[in-house]
């Protein structure tokens, strides 16, 4: 008998250890066929359900700047949620076993634990057991897979060695799939700071210039909504002068003072201003806007020419997102070029203008002298007179003075026809 019952063990054992073979074998052929990030977490939370039975599986990254972890994927899908929860090194269940990376594994009433934190709109708070792993890679955290079962579940060794076993492998994938993900965010930023510096320097009109760098913008960060806001200096408003959002109740926001909102201070301050959520920032003039519109982070950029802002470029995600200080510096070159198209392309006015009052000044001066040959006029009279002529007919000055030269020619062609 007795065996019988070592046989029987050591079959069990075997086939515990071919299914572990088996599944390590699957994981890492299904997520070695892709660097896509999205894909290879989807692959993860699918086997991991497979091989625990479990109701739920959720997924989270350790932050860019490893001080939170955000929910990333799970096994029934919370669109409006995944990137959206968030919980600080330390924080519930999930946070303790990313700091002490080690697992956690509660039998029954999982939410009974003082580590636990409710979260309300998730369904899994109310399930019963719960096992929480940190996935590692060369020694370091970078996620946590949380399984839950409904029901109270007594999990086996070989069930949690498995997990464990499981988180540790797809950790490298995962880092792998991210520094993929950099990468090709960083070509894409290269490419787009490449096209804003020759759309800047073209020969385009400055609201096609505009529009160009918000929506090369728009693409780069990923962006809900990015606009080019700008200062009327006579008025003291910021308006929107480029847009690539369709919206028209964003489109049609009311313009806003120095020193208000979030653009304004960012134009008083003359520095970056991130916005974790717009529709909690007190500050924010539309937050009924922003939840109509599914804005959720911002980050409010200055334009400078000679330390003075002219503007502001703001990018919107419709998703939580913590803004790295890359992402800033990255905002501010391209602010900073929109900035010097823009005052390049007023001082070629300015200049335009010049000229203009130029040629419309020597116009006054040979119709008045017109005026006191044929007239006998003084030269103020003359130009009163020229002045009360343009606005008996509402018309410019240039144009009466034009018309006074064309008179003046008439007639002297007429007295040397008659001679």
């Amino acid at each position: 008998m007795a065996t019988k019952r070592t046989l029987a063990q050591i079959e069990q054992a075997l086939r515990e250890k071919t299914r572990e073979v088996d599944v390590l074998h699957r994981i890492s052929e299904s997520i070695s066929n892709t660097l896509d990030l999205e894909a290879v977490l989807r692959h993860i939370v699918d086997m991991v359900v497979e091989v625990t039975k479990a109701d739920a599986c959720l997924l989270y990254l350790l932050s860019d700047n490893r001080d939170e972890l955000i929910l990333r994927a799970s096994k029934n899908p919370h669109p409006k949620l995944i990137g959206r929860i968030t919980i600080g090194m330390g924080e519930g269940i999930t946070g303790w076993v990313a700091r002490e990376r080690t697992r956690v594994v509660i039998p029954n009433s999982a939410s009974d634990d003082t580590r636990f934190k409710f979260f309300h709109n998730l369904p899994e708070d109310r399930y019963q057991a719960f096992v929480s792993v940190p996935i590692t890679t060369k020694q370091e955290v970078v996620g946590v897979i949380n399984v839950q079962h409904k029901r109270s579940r007594r999990y086996r060794p070989d069930e949690l060695a498995l997990l464990s076993t499981i988180a540790t492998q797809v950790g490298g994938a995962i880092e792998n799939a991210r520094l993929y993900d950099q990468m090709t965010r960083k070509a894409l930023q290269l490419d787009t700071l490449s096209q804003v510096s020759e759309t800047v320097s073209s020969n385009r009109l400055i609201e096609d210039v505009l529009q160009l760098i918000v929506t090369m913008t728009a693409q780069m960060m990923g962006s809900k909504i990015c606009s080019i806001i700008l200062l009327d200096q006579t008025t003291g408003e910021l308006r929107i002068a480029a847009t690539q959002s369709l919206s028209e109740q964003y489109r049609r926001k009311p313009n806003v003072k120095i020193g208000q909102s979030i653009s304004g201070r960012a134009v008083q301050d003359r520095r970056p201003i991130i916005v974790p959520d717009v529709t909690k920032e007190g500050t924010y003039m539309y937050p009924d806007m922003a939840a109509k519109e599914g804005l959720c982070s911002l980050l409010c950029v200055p334009m400078l020419v000679r330390e003075k802002a002219i503007g502001v470029i703001n990018t919107y995600t419709s998703k939580p997102h913590t803004f790295t200080a890359e992402d800033v510096k990255l905002m501010q070159a391209i602010a900073n070029q929109a900035a010097i198209s823009i005052e390049h392309t007023t001082l070629l006015e300015k200049s335009f203008e010049m000229q203009e009052a130029l040629q419309v000044r020597k116009l006054l001066d040979r119709a008045k002298g017109y005026l006191m040959r044929s007239k006998r006029l003084s030269e103020e009279d003359a130009f009163k007179l020229i002045q009360r002529q343009s606005m008996d007919l509402r018309k410019s000055m240039r144009e009466i003075a034009e018309a006074i030269l064309l008179a003046g020619e008439i007639e002297e062609r007429a007295d040397k026809g008659r001679s």
